[in-house]
């Protein structure tokens, strides 16, 4: 049985404190504090609180790139991290097509990007299901762990998600 998802912002205190890393591909965890828990603008860099079953697992975050001199050129790139007890169970999946359907609705963007390291099969699959393509390999973009290693880019075009949250609501 699927799991009630939802985000929301953060209240002040909540991922003040710097996480220890629970997989291999944890070391980044939640950024400490929150600058202003009672403003979240999807038109700058953000985060939001991920709640399953009434109780905080996670946050969601975007941070916007540029891929052109103009605004139409801008998207946001969004990332995930779930305590350990809510990965696997959808709740990933649920939480980034919740904050998809947030930047798609409140900006003019026209795609929606997301990054993860190529052996992060979990994160691969969960973008996937929330409606994300492949679009290739980005070879050495992430220092982590002592080395630089390769990433998988996804992205939806706004009119792959207009095409689904319009079946979805039929």
């Amino acid at each position: 049985m699927e799991q009630h998802v939802a985000i929301r912002p953060l209240r002040a205190g909540e991922f003040a404190d710097p996480r220890e890393a629970e997989s291999d591909l944890d070391d980044f965890g939640p950024r400490p504090g929150v600058s202003d828990p009672e403003r979240c603008s999807v038109d700058a860099d953000g985060r939001l609180g991920v709640e399953a079953g009434g109780r905080l697992v996670g946050m969601v975050s975007w941070h916007w790139r540029d891929w052109g001199p103009n605004a139409g050129s801008r998207c946001p790139m969004i990332g995930i991290w779930l305590y350990a007890g809510s990965r696997g169970v959808g709740v990933g999946t649920q939480a980034q097509r919740l904050l998809v359907d947030l930047l798609f609705l409140h900006t003019t963007a026209n795609r929606v990007e997301a990054h993860t390291d190529v052996d992060n099969v979990a994160e691969q699959r969960a973008l996937e299901r929330a409606g994300f393509t492949l679009e290739g390999v980005v070879r050495g973009a992430q220092w982590r762990s002592g080395r630089y290693r390769d990433g998988r880019l996804y992205s939806v075009l706004r009119a792959e998600w207009s095409d689904r949250w319009a079946a979805s609501s039929r």
